[in-house]
């Protein structure tokens, strides 16, 4: 490891160095946290017996041992596997329902799908600059059933320009050198430079620059690193607040971690530092709230689309599956398709950038039918009001997710529905759909989601924590 690295970590933390580098040789802190829109706390801790305690970090988060991302409770968004600590900006976030949030540098998804449980009713705007994990941050808005929300991959400057003081609630939770990452990627440590702390303390300030201007006045935006540097965390602080002067520091008042670094024109009582003696990896915190009272009634430009009439056909196949409708609808063509979206908030209009999604994939309207499509049956709506379901054990759930038909037996219970498409589940949560005759339920899973060969859908005596 870089001497200079731990030399400059010693000043931080003088009579906690040796405890720190041996935490650097142990096993990393894991943990998930509860889904709200698709399960509850008691139903969480009857089905999972492998879990620890309580993280302190945030509610309806635990500790665990071992690999469930092939657990049916992941596959279906019941949880997220999140490191523990990596939770703790988002409550720290001060949200309430129906609130217009923004999570600025969003992938993979972590912090979007913990803020959109926390807001149901409320509107998301995730944003994450490189395509790859945009995606990955997509697939994991779909996963957790999230539905009233925008996903975009662009510059975080370009979006923020177009949505000026629009959101009450703006997480920046900035690309940085990862020192706290240490434990987790070997790449961390092996490309560590002051060069490139200092190179990322200048692009988040670019960053949080941008996220100044979307934030209403009045509204609250909370900073966060996975690093120790103070370069990237207590100067960064001092620097915004002397760069924007209606901002001001707010109290973080948490039952973890510890009180930052003194630097001038900050407070350091007022932000929050967390070290892997804390039960966490590495992360620092920081809240702010935009303090320009005199025009706090003054509205956003951000313009909504008007709902469009949902297609006749659409609105059999919602009735059929969930029994009611959506509020908003929009539609998008390419070629002889009609991609079909929906949620229960106004669609929001962007003059440019790149957007993956807003609201829920419905699905496509070709020539004179309808195909769903699978981020439909993953969503909350689905979830709690489907009509048409399947349970399946985990041997079936094992096959169906590796791209196989489900074969209907005299006793089957999907035997009481008639043919078309059915939610495929385990435990009465979606994972997937089928499309079904009387005799099979033909898969309709995508490829690219199915599990791999040579993978399989967790059992409980495939557990790793004995």
């Amino acid at each position: 490891m870089d001497e200079q690295y731990l030399k400059r970590m010693e000043k931080l933390i003088p009579d906690e160095m040796d405890q720190y580098i041996n935490l650097l040789e142990s096993p990393l802190y894991q943990g998930l946290r509860l889904n709200p829109l698709k399960t509850s706390t008691e139903t969480l801790e009857k089905n999972l017996p492998f879990l620890k305690e309580k993280s302190p970090f945030a509610p309806d988060s635990w500790y665990v041992e071992g690999h469930y991302g092939n657990h049916a409770g992941h596959l279906t968004g019941q949880f997220y596997l999140q490191e523990p600590s990596a939770s703790s900006a988002v409550e720290i976030l001060d949200l309430k329902d129906g609130m217009n949030v923004l999570d600025l540098c969003a992938a993979p998804g972590s912090k979007s799908t913990q803020i959109a449980a926390k807001i149901p009713n409320g509107f998301l705007v995730c944003n994450e600059l490189d395509s790859k994990r945009a995606q990955a941050l997509l697939s994991n808005m779909e996963r957790m059933g999230v539905e009233n929300f925008l996903c975009t991959n662009m510059d975080g400057r370009d979006l923020c320009r177009q949505m000026p003081e629009f959101f009450d609630r703006i997480l920046v939770d900035a690309p940085c050198s990862g020192e706290g990452m240490m434990r987790k990627h070997d790449a961390a440590s092996e490309k560590w430079s002051l060069e490139n702390v200092l190179a990322c303390s200048a692009r988040q300030k670019e960053i949080l620059e941008s996220a100044v201007s979307a934030l209403k006045p009045g509204g609250q935006l909370v900073y966060s690193t996975c690093t120790y540097a103070p370069e990237e965390n207590e100067e960064n602080v001092a620097w915004i607040l002397k760069q924007f002067p209606e901002l001001k520091q707010l109290e973080i008042s948490v039952p973890f971690g510890r009180k930052g670094i003194p630097v001038k024109g900050m407070d350091e009582n007022k932000v929050c530092r967390i070290f892997p003696m804390d039960g966490g990896e590495g992360h620092f915190i920081a809240r702010f709230e935009k303090t320009d009272q005199e025009f706090k009634n003054r509205k956003s430009n951000v313009k909504s689309l008007t709902s469009e009439r949902a297609d006749p056909l659409v609105i059999q196949f919602l009735n059929e599956q969930i029994g009611h409708s959506f509020t908003d609808f929009h539609t998008e063509k390419i070629n002889d398709t009609i991609k079909v979206y929906a949620m229960n908030h106004p669609f929001l209009r962007l003059k440019k950038g790149k957007i993956l999604r807003q609201g829920i994939y419905l699905g496509d309207l070709i020539k004179k039918r309808f195909e769903p499509a699978h981020a439909f049956f993953l969503s909350q709506t689905n979830a709690k009001d489907s009509k048409r379901k399947v349970d399946l054990n985990l041997d079936e759930m094992d096959h169906f997710m590796h791209g196989e038909q489900l074969n209907l037996t005299s006793e089957s219970k999907a035997n009481s529905l008639s043919s078309g498409y059915v939610s495929v589940c385990s435990d009465g949560i979606p994972f997937g759909y089928g499309k079904k005759d009387p005799s099979r339920i033909t898969n309709k899973i995508p490829k690219g989601l199915r599990l791999p060969s040579g993978s399989h859908v967790m059992k409980p005596e495939d557990r790793t924590d004995h």
